[in-house]
């Protein structure tokens, strides 16, 4: 059966949607074991969302933590936003594995999930051979980092959960790190969002291809998982764009209606930022043009469910995308482990 509004982010799920809110974040915390808090930090939106069984039940996640980091306006060529962002992951990885009391110097097996043949799901792998640069920084008898890229199952014809499983019995690690692409339920997230998770991943859960797990229940060793949102489903981008052309005529009306319009003497410039009121479009497009953008996005999801209509859409600049997550993962990961050893510098910058 098709899912509809399919998503790899804790945030974009439904129950996370009717709850944007303060009020309604209070109730859903309230009356389901969800503690959900969302803050500015500089120019990055910090999520964080603590589910326990009972919330789990409620959403149909697993219980445990959720911490996603959204980077607005971030550009492929940003390369101060991507430093910024880069610090802030190895903040949140060293505030997430605090309370696992990991040795001081522990022993890390970083998996890359995904088909580097195929680029939106490169960045697992990209990030195994950007992070191989740091790997000599921690190398001995008893190493405490091993990096590993699994491939996919139709490659190897071999679940990764068992490859994983495998390694990790062979060299028992204190931790394992997946590093993955997602989907997204909102194209305004793509390549400029990241979810920490220690849930673990199924991997290729958002396009509708799940394997095996990962995971602390499924390998007895703590999993953290990192993703980057890379694709969407094709009727999130009619949905964005029908959503986005109704904005576009709802302001140009109120302009066309404002006194001031008059008097005006440069072109008109739509501020996409500025809410408009869409109760102006309803003579013209119907009922349908006041339903929410959930709603919308529902009935197009329903519409275009068919094989032939169905299908994944990525930015196109994704090779620049992919390559420069690929480097800000790996050198987040390098930092938390080693923020301040000597010889265990961040791989270089992807462009």
């Amino acid at each position: 059966m098709m899912q509809f509004g399919r998503t790899d982010l804790l945030d974009e799920t439904d129950e996370m949607v009717r709850h944007r809110t303060e009020k309604d974040k209070e109730k859903l915390k309230e009356s389901s074991g969800i503690d959900f808090r969302e803050k500015r930090k500089g120019r990055f939106i910090v999520t964080e969302i603590r589910v326990d069984d009972q919330g789990a039940e409620k959403i149909g996640r697993k219980s445990g933590t959720y911490i996603t980091l959204t980077a607005p306006g971030l550009t492929a060529d940003d390369s101060e936003g991507f430093v910024e962002l880069e610090q802030l992951l190895a903040d949140k990885l060293r505030e997430m594995h605090a309370p696992l009391g990991l040795p001081e110097n522990p022993k890390v097996l970083v998996v890359g999930l995904g088909n580097r043949s195929v680029t939106p799901d490169a960045v697992g792998p990209y990030a195994i051979d950007r992070l191989q640069e740091a790997v000599p920084a921690f190398y001995s008898e008893d190493p405490g980092l091993i990096a590993y890229a699994a491939g996919v199952t139709g490659q190897t014809g071999f679940e990764t959960s068992d490859f994983v499983n495998a390694l990790a019995s062979k060299i028992s690690p204190d931790l394992i790190i997946v590093i993955d692409a997602l989907a997204a339920r909102d194209s305004t997230r793509l390549c400029r969002t990241i979810q920490l998770t220690d849930t673990g991943i199924h991997p290729g859960s958002g396009v509708g291809n799940e394997r095996k797990e990962i995971s602390k229940e499924v390998l007895g060793i703590p999993v953290t998982a990192i993703g980057v949102p890379t694709v969407v489903d094709g009727p999130v981008m009619v949905s964005d764009a029908i959503e986005s052309v109704f904005n576009y005529i709802a302001a140009k009306i109120e302009e066309k209606n404002s006194p001031s319009s008059a008097l005006a003497v440069t072109p008109w410039l739509h501020d996409k930022t500025k809410e408009t009121d869409k109760k102006v479009l309803k003579p013209i497009f119907g009922e349908w043009s006041q339903w929410s953008k959930e709603d919308k996005q529902k009935l197009f999801e329903e519409v275009l469910s068919s094989d032939e209509q169905s299908m994944f859409v990525t930015p196109k600049e994704t090779d620049t995308w992919i390559l420069q997550y690929a480097t800000l993962v790996s050198s987040g990961v390098v930092k938390w482990l080693s923020p301040a050893t000597p010889g265990s510098e961040s791989p270089a910058p992807a462009i």
